[in-house]
């Protein structure tokens, strides 16, 4: 059996007049909802369809899955597949016509614009401002994200201490992230990049933050209605739809907006700190800091 006659849509096509009409329901919003099962439970499938978890469960074991779990594999392996660059640009591309340089150079810039439209449209202005209020307030910012998002993180921190604000980041998983969550304390912020993957540290993080009372700003493309009642501000960062552009380019353009907007609040501090960077990196090239400055001529240094 191909690749493709193995498919999902493929199977429920030559399942579909063999089942009941439960059946047929359950399959036929596996094949339309294929993104929204894939970390779906029975229950939650059964609710979606009106019908129950036994008939979700008979439903994968009649399209020839081993159950549930098998079924949500199969629709993960799709996605990926269907979601790769090089299989957009080639099933989009006319038959028999191979997509050229330029052609892909304008899938990247077409997705780009109609991504950032969107996280736009999708910005409120009342929690934009709450979020920069946010970070304005605190003592430290803690900005927490892995891979892709990691990237976005540090660069937050890193323009954070460069406008004169204290702030850290941290990518730490398990027994490592407790390290980074010790400090924490009342007046800092925690803003967490997490595209769509749930991850176990979040709970256990989102716990400490409400203990110690800290707050939380969520920067995610779909785990804002999840953990929206659990946070103080959610910033939506639509995802790519093909891939062609990066996971994390929505969250990059909203930090630079928060960065912007909270430089605004104080720019003479902004400014000091970036007269401050200037000095010390005119230093570091010329190699004549402030003790070598202060030497009397001749002297060696030595006291």
């Amino acid at each position: 059996m191909t690749d493709d006659e193995d498919a999902l849509r493929a199977r429920i096509a030559r399942c579909l007049p063999k089942m009941s009409r439960a059946e047929r329901t359950v399959a036929e919003y596996l094949r339309d909802h294929g993104r929204d099962a894939i970390f779906a439970t029975a229950e939650q499938i059964g609710d979606a369809t009106e019908t129950s978890d036994a008939t979700v469960v008979r439903t994968a074991k009649s399209l020839g899955f081993t159950g549930l779990l098998d079924l949500r594999r199969s629709l993960a392996r799709e996605v990926v597949l269907e979601t790769s660059p090089s299989h957009r640009v080639l099933h989009n591309a006319p038959d028999g016509v191979e997509p050229t340089g330029d052609a892909i150079v304008d899938q990247v810039f077409t997705e780009a614009t109609e991504r950032l439209a969107a996280t736009w449209r999708l910005v409120r202005s009342a929690d934009f401002t709450h979020a920069v209020d946010l970070l304005d307030g605190a003592r430290e910012v803690l900005s927490f994200g892995l891979g892709g998002s990691g990237l976005v993180a540090r660069y937050l921190t890193m323009r954070l201490v460069r406008m004169g604000r204290r702030a850290r980041s941290t990518g730490a998983t398990g027994f490592q992230l407790a390290d980074d969550l010790i400090g924490l304390a009342p007046e800092d912020v925690v803003i967490l990049y997490i595209p769509a993957r749930l991850l176990g540290e979040l709970e256990v993080l989102l716990d400490h933050a409400h203990a110690v009372g800290a707050r939380v700003i969520l920067v995610s493309s779909s785990l804002g209605p999840l953990f929206g009642s659990q946070v103080d501000v959610v910033l939506t960062a639509p995802k790519s739809a093909s891939n062609y552009t990066g996971e994390m380019l929505a969250a990059e353009v909203l930090t630079d907006a928060l960065l912007l907007r909270l430089a605004s609040r104080d720019e003479t501090r902004a400014t000091k700190t970036s007269e401050l960077l200037t000095s010390l990196r005119s230093d570091l090239i010329t190699g004549e800091g402030r003790g070598a400055r202060g030497r009397l001529p001749g002297s060696n240094g030595v006291s």
